[in-house]
């Protein structure tokens, strides 16, 4: 096996496992809470809560300290922090251990994302680089196809191996990692970045996630969300004024005036904003409407991240030839479809192969199609020193994208009662379909982006 090769599978190993946990742990939520019963619902909520804040918030900060202090070592810390946090989930005895483990997983997970991706890129030539995030964000989809059966077969003998499962699968990953990765960094950088600044972006990003998770529950005119919105505003704006003064900001202006990164990241913004409702809302709608029990649920939404993978690595090639803007927009208006299928088809009476399984295969390429492609659009423009910035930069917006969504499906969909459950899926299944629209159009305005050599920002502006 070649040394990209390898490199290809040790990176795939660790989104595997991170991917994994993220489907596992909502589908066991239900068992999960019956482990504490006198614990409130809203306490509970933040064992998914805390993880999905903090992983938007560090993913940046996270990004530009690899770049600094170099890939392979922050990737290497950041598995055995995902992997040690493993276990202390696993091991907790209150919901307050397992929030605070939960925590430290997404610190272990915004580490190992972004500089998975960077180490990939760095790996391969710029040419085969479409093929190699293809590659990378097929193992994703089958991560997420297996999430939902393989929990609802876990949590049959107990909640507590869904954080074991990870176990040996991450200390396999380290030990293979150290034998394997080739250490990359920004060798233009003499300074830290602005350790203020550091700390204000992660701030405000984790206000802005914290109003949209919490608008459901707290109301979307509540003060608290007023104010955690206003909040991360402000120090994004901050954030933004200082990085323009500073010589070693958090983030590069630079990179955000790159017509093909600007683009590629509001186009996934928007696409994730569509897909994070639709694993969510698949759930609810088989379970609630349907009454399927956990387990065939699962096995029930299988067939679209499945697709997803089988998708994600001939997207990559054929957007090497045809340009990623256009199949990205292509995956997101097929994604919409399938969207668009459910919300005509779907009803109160069970039918999986005429209504349901068309939409989710439909979906399922969609996803295939767009996220792979527009990852290589969002890196392909930046210099080989800003890649893990720029490949945290751009999942931060996958992750806003689905904590927005999130929010606003629960909104949507609100509490219906006996009888109409199905009903009230209709326009849910509409803003997905919207969600999709716009993001083939802001797909579109990234452009061919065929590039054979990496450029330097300045030439990606020209």
């Amino acid at each position: 096996m070649s040394p990209p090769a390898r490199t290809l599978l040790v990176v795939s190993v660790a989104v595997f496992m991170a991917t994994l946990d993220l489907f596992i742990v909502n589908i066991a939520f239900p068992e999960i809470r019956a482990e504490w019963p006198a614990s409130s619902l809203a306490g509970m909520s933040w064992i998914l809560n805390a993880y999905a804040i903090v992983y938007a918030a560090f993913l940046v900060v996270a990004g530009r300290i690899a770049d600094r202090v170099g890939r392979r070592r922050a990737f290497i810390v950041g598995l055995a922090t995902f992997t040690a946090a493993s276990a202390l989930c696993a091991a907790a005895t209150s919901v307050e251990l397992l929030v605070a483990a939960r925590v430290l997983q997404a610190v272990g997970a915004a580490i190992v994302t972004p500089t998975s991706l960077a180490i990939l890129l760095h790996a391969f030539p710029p040419a085969r680089r479409a093929a190699a995030i293809g590659a990378w964000a097929a193992i994703g989809g089958i991560a997420a196809a297996a999430g939902p059966p393989l929990g609802g077969a876990l949590v049959e003998g107990s909640w507590r191996l869904i954080f074991l499962l990870n176990m040996p699968v991450g200390l396999a990953a380290l030990a293979v990692a150290g034998r394997t990765l080739v250490e990359s960094r920004d060798e233009t950088s003499r300074e830290w970045p602005a350790a203020a600044g550091a700390v204000l972006l992660t701030a405000a990003i984790g206000a802005v996630a914290l109003g949209f998770v919490k608008a459901p529950e707290w109301g979307w005119g509540d003060a608290r969300v007023v104010g955690a919105f206003l909040a991360g505003a402000v120090g994004v704006a901050l954030v933004l004024g200082r990085s323009a003064r500073h010589p070693s900001p958090v983030v590069d202006l630079e990179m955000l005036r790159v017509r093909s990164f600007a683009f590629a990241n509001a186009a996934i913004l928007a696409f994730f904003a569509a897909v994070a409702a639709m694993l969510l809302g698949g759930a609810l709608f088989l379970t609630g409407a349907w009454g399927d029990g956990i387990l065939r649920a699962g096995l029930s939404l299988a067939p679209g991240p499945l697709m997803a993978a089988i998708v994600a690595g001939p997207a990559g090639r054929i957007a090497g030839q045809v340009g990623a803007g256009r199949v990205a927009a292509f995956g997101s208006a097929v994604y919409a479809a399938g969207c668009a299928w459910w919300a005509l088809r779907l009803g109160s009476e069970p039918d999986y192969a005429g209504a349901f399984l068309p939409g989710i295969l439909l979906t399922g390429v969609g996803v295939g199609a767009t996220l792979p492609t527009l990852a290589a659009a969002a890196t392909a423009s930046l210099p080989p020193t800003r890649l893990a910035t720029g490949s945290a930069v751009f999942t931060m917006s996958r992750q806003v994208g689905a904590v927005v969504d999130v929010a606003v499906l629960v909104a949507i969909i609100g509490t219906p009662a006996p009888g109409e459950a199905a009903d009230a899926f209709v326009a849910g299944w509409w803003f997905m379909a919207a969600a999709g629209v716009v993001a083939a159009v802001l797909a579109l305005a990234v452009g061919g982006l065929r590039r054979t050599a990496a450029p330097t920002v300045a030439e990606a502006r020209a």
